[in-house]
């Protein structure tokens, strides 16, 4: 069997990485060939996906020339990003060549705008070559979903879904061949460097955060008040150490930017360390390693989850909400919606509430992961159906 992954923006964001990754784990077999369209070939190949799948340019350059002129003119009286999204994958459908299936893997990409438009041209052209494709462990905000996209998500042969609040709103447009399963970021493996000092193994808080929630705040700067005070809180009242975790370091959506910001802040008690950058496995063997998490990028607590870390999720859409009440039975607690940062305090009352709730989650992860992971081996049976 042959597969081709696409709509990967580029490891540089290690969510995305590890999608890469855990796919190809779940799905090889000795006569499995592998290869990936890459929106960004040259960050995989930077952080080693090479190593495990043929690497290929999804986009071509617009055309030179006076052949470039029909795509400007039409982009101009039509205003339609699908003009240029026409021009920039006029070869997809022959770089894909002869593959059994084509899967849709970034996970969220039906969340944001102009990405459900740029992914429906691309499934059209892949069915219009008589090639099946598959949305991969997706989520979509339900208020997303309107006419043009229930009549893309009909054509896909089969779609994933990573959480039931996504799950629930598809059945309920009777969108067919839908499957809940769980993220594959969830087996995926994991590296553990050797420790960077100031980060004492089980004694650590890793905190990420993202410079995408900070466009959904409540009030401008009341997320940073509130990172800032659980520091705080963690430095004045525990023992533990914090280490600060980028999980995307794309220069238009860098981790390392509000989180450089906190480490100038705290870099002077020798009590907060930043982190390189890392690959996505690397990065999940420093999460395993920490005693909590709080992050705000769904595949950092995915890795804490995934290593029975106690996990405090700061979110902003329906992926972080729905794979917590899968996981736990109630999101609350356990994800705190950006918006509802209101005081500057907010995020360390649930932190406190996460640090006296340890061994039971502990104890809770020992019961249920097991069970929940397992669901991920039925992906190989439903692309043989």
């Amino acid at each position: 069997m042959k597969i081709t992954l696409y709509a990967h923006g580029g490891s540089a964001n290690h969510g995305c990485e590890a999608l890469v990754r855990s796919t190809i784990k779940v799905l090889k077999k000795n006569e499995t060939e592998f290869s990936l369209l890459s929106e960004q070939p040259q960050e995989d190949l930077y952080y080693g996906i090479n190593q495990i799948t043929t690497v290929n340019n999804a986009k071509d350059d617009l055309p030179h020339g006076i052949s470039k002129l029909p795509y400007l003119i039409l982009m101009k009286l039509r205003k339609d990003d699908s003009v240029y999204y026409e021009a920039i994958y006029r070869h997809f459908t022959h770089k894909i060549g002869n593959t059994d299936w084509a899967l849709a893997i970034g996970g969220d990409n039906y969340c944001y705008t102009g990405f459900p438009e740029q992914y429906a041209l691309l499934n059209k052209k892949l069915h219009a070559a008589h090639i099946h494709t598959a949305l991969w462990g997706c989520s979509i905000d339900p208020f997303r979903i309107n006419s043009k996209m229930e009549e893309d998500l009909r054509l896909y042969n089969l779609i994933t879904v990573r959480e039931s609040i996504t799950y629930q709103a598809l059945k309920e447009r009777q969108i067919p061949n839908i499957h809940w399963v769980p993220d594959t970021a969830f087996v995926l493996d994991k590296i553990e460097k050797p420790l960077p000092e100031g980060f004492e193994e089980g004694n650590t808080v890793g905190i990420n955060v993202s410079p995408l929630i900070l466009n959904h705040e409540s009030n401008q700067g009341i997320t940073l008040k509130n990172y800032e005070k659980l520091i705080d809180f963690i430095l004045s009242r525990t023992q533990m150490q914090i280490a600060l975790i980028p999980h995307v370091v794309w220069s238009h959506n860098d981790d390392r930017k509000p989180l450089t910001c906190l480490y100038e802040h705290y870099k002077d008690t020798n009590r907060v360390i930043l982190l390189d950058d890392h690959n996505s496995m690397e990065l999940k063997g420093y999460i395993a390693r920490c005693r909590f998490l709080v992050a705000a990028r769904t595949h950092a607590s995915i890795a804490g989850y995934s290593e029975k870390v106690p996990t405090l999720v700061v979110g902003y859409s329906v992926k972080a909400k729905g794979i917590a009440m899968d996981l736990f039975g109630t999101d609350e607690n356990y994800v705190i919606p950006v918006s509802s940062l209101s005081q500057p305090d907010t995020l360390t009352k649930h932190f406190e509430w996460l640090m006296k709730m340890e061994d039971k989650i502990r104890n809770y992860y020992d019961v249920r992961l097991p069970n929940y992971i397992s669901e991920i081996s039925k992906l190989d049976s439903l692309l043989k159906k």
